[in-house]
């Protein structure tokens, strides 16, 4: 069984959107580890709505914090310690896809960051969108991933920007799973449509 961690360059780059695709393409169950701010509507409850196959199952996170910043300053404002260790991969028969809390090196505590989630077994699927920056925050991503050994895919989010786009492809030699164009709205037919675009290479991952 597949397990896919999703990670993003920055935040707000479409990672929950792009592990609601994959969820749905993989009929997977869909864990979020740490959760900061919007307890009333978390990424766990948009993939839950976003999602229409039976088979997935939402796995709740270990940590909901309140407060919508890096997760080490809002488990400090919630008075709790996060530590990596603590944190164990639900048990599940199916396929899995983790979604991380911004970008990569987002610190869960003084130590610990979310690359410390990433078990080795795990596929990567970084998630990246054109923004000024964004070349060298995709590059560092993924070539801090490459070199812990990881397998690494990538999603582009948004519009196209060739020149950005190629020089990342050239630069890492990674594969492009495909693009999440800008909808004008995501709803389950949006997704359905993308996981039915993306199921082949999804599963050949």
């Amino acid at each position: 069984m597949q397990r896919i961690f999703v990670t993003g360059i920055s935040t707000e780059v479409g990672k929950t959107m792009a592990s609601a695709i994959i969820a749905e393409a993989l009929e997977a169950d869909y864990w979020k580890p740490v959760q900061a701010g919007d307890l009333d509507n978390t990424d766990s409850h948009k993939v839950a709505a976003l999602v229409s196959n039976s088979k997935t199952k939402i796995h709740k996170s270990s940590f909901e914090l309140t407060s919508p910043m890096s997760p080490h300053a809002a488990a400090e404002i919630d008075g709790v310690v996060i530590e990596a260790k603590n944190i164990h991969e639900p048990q599940t028969d199916n396929h899995l896809v983790i979604e991380g809390a911004g970008g990569l090196l987002v610190p869960l505590n003084a130590e610990d960051t979310i690359l410390d989630l990433i078990m080795p077994n795990y596929k990567v699927v970084v998630v990246s969108r054109h923004y000024l920056g964004s070349i060298n925050h995709s590059l560092l991503t993924i070539n801090w991933l490459k070199m812990r050994g990881y397998d690494v895919s990538l999603i582009f989010s948004g519009n196209a920007n060739p020149h950005t786009e190629n020089i990342i492809l050239h630069k890492t030699g990674v594969s492009l799973i495909g693009r999440i164009e800008e909808e004008p709205t995501f709803d389950k037919a949006t997704i359905r449509k993308y996981a039915d675009k993306f199921r082949n290479i999804l599963q050949s991952l």
